[in-house]
């Protein structure tokens, strides 16, 4: 047998599913709200406010 037959009957291996969280499991608070906020204002200031600078 390989490595890779110590999972039991199960072939997924769900004791590792049950303790992995994805992204839309997992919750957020404003503050992170606020840094996407943020980040977003930079971004834009760079991709529209430096070229209307330049022009």
């Amino acid at each position: 047998m390989s490595d890779h037959d110590d999972h039991g009957s199960d072939e997924h291996g769900s004791d590792l599913v049950s303790t992995r969280v994805t992204s839309p499991m997992q919750e957020f608070g404003m503050g992170r709200v606020t840094t996407g906020l943020l980040i977003l204002a930079v971004g834009l200031a760079v991709v529209f406010g430096v070229p209307l600078l330049l022009a």
